[in-house]
């Protein structure tokens, strides 16, 4: 069939001759009406783009961290330092990990099955890892590193968490892990990077520590060291690491750019010029600022407990319920975070941790709090049977003999001790409480002062770790050096609770006991629980980093690093990459 030349005009083309041929008004209200025909497919385009899509992390960037310190031992038997832990925690990886909901979840292992009685950890190891140098991993570099940690010539910071602890391989891929005693919280320890035999097995123990392989390291885990630049001394100054995908973690981010300055102030100016991305390494005081300049927060809650506690034997004053009620009362632990600490802090009344993946920093205090709480404390004396003397001192007759409300208070003379002393004395002498403040080194603190329960009251920290294992620092039987029962404090049913809390399998039925011993611990009052300290994360505003939940450490930041990533983009469901 012959065609005009007409008739080969597309559909368009004809709509627009159409449209220009109309006379007047005809053409005006043509024209709208194909404006509109097109602004409706167009609209419809996009809704359904949205509708479909989502924004979703693609791979690509790179993040460079600022750390305070000179890492040494990059291994995971000696690292004990926060720059040793931070580099660790990316290189290595473990038999289970950190998940960003705070539950432990397999790792290297593909299986972990406990037997009935708790003494036995089956693992079956997945077959698809290899370490760095595409050295497959096997149950034998599991049962190295478990060896190596147990060795008391390495001295390893992590021997006292894998004591009377026996291995046994079966095969390539599977081993048996064997308690002397059944020890639910044990399984924590499967956090531990795993190191790989064939590089590390020729040495002798006492060359370990001196080894390159402590600074250039050999790992399993989701970034590895492609270069490390020394300075003058030979320490190092900078790492840069790339994404290992051979196995599953699979990072979005690229590369890890890791800084390392010797103060804070040269760390500061760095983030000041933007010149690092993040750091965990500011002190409270100057994270502030900071949040003005293109950087957000991440506030994490950690496993430590700052206290005051009381040795009753040395003090008939605070033997008496009234006078540790009252004292107590006094705190307004709100006022003493927000002074201390800038808010960076979460309030606590009992020894149990509370957990949170995200935090709001303290930033108001009601006006009324501590008058209110003043006059409680008082209250609570004169019912004691307290009252004031001549010398304006609390007193009270205690077997026949006056006793004046008065006491010393022993802690260390790190800064922030010195700001959480001040802010506690001033509360407790507001109310009229004679208090005595002496500070000691560390050292001193611990040898002199914590070992031979040598203090009235005492204020300090204890790391109390993602198991919430309060046996050590409450049960009757640690009470003496080197148990860490500080306050000497006793009670049979707290007992009890405690060992059930330490052989219970199931994680409902242990927490239970956790949390009746913490109620009595509370009620009974061998210390003033205060705060725990918090990690303070200052991130760049374009990094999404994931879930961070139940840490035991700063260096569990990065547990879930693979999920972290700078780029994303608006892909439909259908092809999204899930790998």
């Amino acid at each position: 069939m012959n065609q005009t030349p007409g008739s080969s005009l597309s559909l368009f083309d004809r709509l627009l001759n159409l449209i220009e041929t109309a006379r007047g008004s005809d053409k005006f209200l043509l024209r709208l009406g194909l404006f509109a025909v097109i602004g409706t497919a167009i609209w419809l385009t996009l809704a359904f783009n949205q509708q479909h899509s989502e924004i979703t992390p693609t791979r690509g960037g790179t993040i460079t961290e600022g750390i305070l310190g000179t890492p040494r031992f990059v291994n995971p038997a000696l690292a004990s330092t926060r720059a040793d832990q931070d580099v660790t925690a990316l290189v290595y990886s473990g038999l289970m990990k950190i998940a960003p909901d705070g539950m432990l979840v397999n790792d290297l292992a593909e299986s972990i099955t406990t037997s009935e009685d708790g003494l036995t950890y089956n693992i079956v190891l997945r077959r698809d890892v290899q370490f760095h140098d595409a050295t497959p991993l096997t149950a034998h570099d599991v049962a190295y590193t478990i060896r190596l940690i147990q060795d008391p010539d390495l001295k390893s910071p992590l021997r006292g968490n894998w004591t009377d602890v026996v291995v046994e391989e079966i095969g390539e891929y599977e081993l048996n892990i064997i308690l002397e005693e059944a020890y639910a919280p044990f399984i924590e320890n499967f956090t531990v990077g795993i190191m790989p035999a064939h590089a590390w097995s020729s040495l002798p123990i006492e060359q370990l520590p001196f080894s390159q392989l402590n600074t250039e390291p050999i790992g399993s885990g989701p970034f590895e060291i492609i270069n490390a630049t020394r300075d003058t001394s030979g320490l190092i100054e900078h790492y840069s690491l790339q994404a290992f995908r051979s196995n599953l973690s699979d990072p979005k981010i690229d590369s890890i750019e890791l800084q390392f300055f010797q103060n804070e102030e040269l760390l500061q100016q760095a983030l000041h010029d933007h010149k690092i991305d993040a750091t965990a390494y500011l002190t409270t005081d100057h994270i502030a600022p900071f949040l003005e300049e293109g950087y957000k927060l991440v506030e994490v809650a950690l496993p430590r407990t700052f206290g005051i506690f009381f040795n009753q034997n040395r003090s008939t004053a605070l033997r008496d319920p009234a006078v540790r009620e009252a004292l107590t009362a006094a705190l307004n632990r709100d006022a003493l975070i927000e002074t201390a600490l800038f808010g960076y802090g979460v309030p606590i009344t009992n020894p149990t941790i509370a957990v949170s993946s995200s935090l709001e920093s303290t930033s108001s205090i009601a006006e009324t709090s501590t008058t209110t709480q003043n006059e409680r404390a008082q209250d609570i004396l004169i019912d004691g049977g307290w009252e004031l003397n001549d010398d304006g001192l609390w007193e009270k007759e205690i077997d026949d003999a006056p006793v004046t409300l008065s006491f010393t208070l022993r802690t260390s003379n790190v800064p922030l001790f010195d700001a959480v002393l001040d802010a506690v004395t001033s509360q407790w002498q507001a109310i009229g409480i004679d208090v005595t403040t002496e500070q000691f080194e560390q050292t001193g603190l611990v040898q002199s002062v914590i070992r031979p329960r040598d203090f009235e009251a005492l204020l300090f920290g204890v790391d109390m770790s993602r198991s919430y294992d309060l046996y050590p620092f409450w049960h009757s039987s640690q009470q003496d050096d080197p148990g860490l029962n500080i306050a000497q404090y006793a009670n049979v049913e707290v007992d009890d609770f405690l060992e059930t809390a330490r052989t219970e399998q199931d994680e409902t039925a242990r927490q239970e006991a956790l949390m009746q011993a913490s109620n009595i611990i509370a009620k009974e009052t061998p210390a003033i629980f205060l705060f725990q300290p918090t990690l303070t994360y200052v991130v760049d505003e374009k990094i999404d980093t994931a879930a961070m939940n139940n840490l035991g450490r700063a260096a569990d930041r990065f547990s879930s690093v693979s999920e972290w990533h700078t780029e994303s983009d608006s892909l439909w469901s259908h092809f999204r990459d899930d790998m």
